[in-house]
């Protein structure tokens, strides 16, 4: 018993050495998770909110600044429109934890300043999350990540919660 003991520990410490990588080759399995998007101020008129939507077809929208709506509003989406929206953001979901592209990080050598951010949050019905901050500042190279992230709330409908982009 004290050798299955042994090897477990083993095989827990090194899984603790495996890197938690993100990107566009790498296969996400989709679950029914609640997904939290947000945008972060940019120096302009960049609109920043928080959207949170569930595989059930609930969601809430909180329009923080330059949106439409201020506030909370509560809207309802179709299973093809969160799973479209899961499926965008899901090559870029970390396999655990957190991968954050923020300045001062290693994910950030170079900084172009004054841009937005999205942080995206994914919760398992057990409660176990994970969690992506990308500052677009640091990825000016990597258009796949920007394009992926700013495309994936086109797709769910609070388009006219947002309103009109700069």
């Amino acid at each position: 018993m004290r050798r299955f003991a042994i090897i477990g520990l083993g095989a827990l410490a090194l899984a603790g050495c495996a890197k938690n990588e993100v990107g566009p080759g790498r296969p996400v399995p989709i679950e029914a998770d609640s997904i939290r998007y947000e945008t972060g101020p940019c120096f302009g008129r960049c609109p920043v909110y928080t959207v949170t939507v569930r595989p059930d077809g609930t969601g809430m929208f909180e329009g923080k600044r330059f949106t439409a709506v201020t506030g909370e509003k509560a809207f309802t989406l179709s299973r093809a429109q969160y799973d479209a929206f899961a499926a965008k953001l899901g090559p870029w979901r970390p396999t655990s934890g957190e991968v954050r592209y923020a300045p001062g990080e290693k994910t950030c050598p170079h900084v172009a300043t004054d841009m937005p951010s999205v942080d995206v949050t994914w919760t398992r019905a057990i409660g176990d999350s994970q969690h992506l901050y990308v500052y677009y500042g640091c990825v000016m190279q990597n258009q796949a990540i920007k394009q992926a992230l700013g495309e994936a709330a086109e797709g769910l409908p609070i388009q006219e919660l947002i309103g009109e982009r700069p």
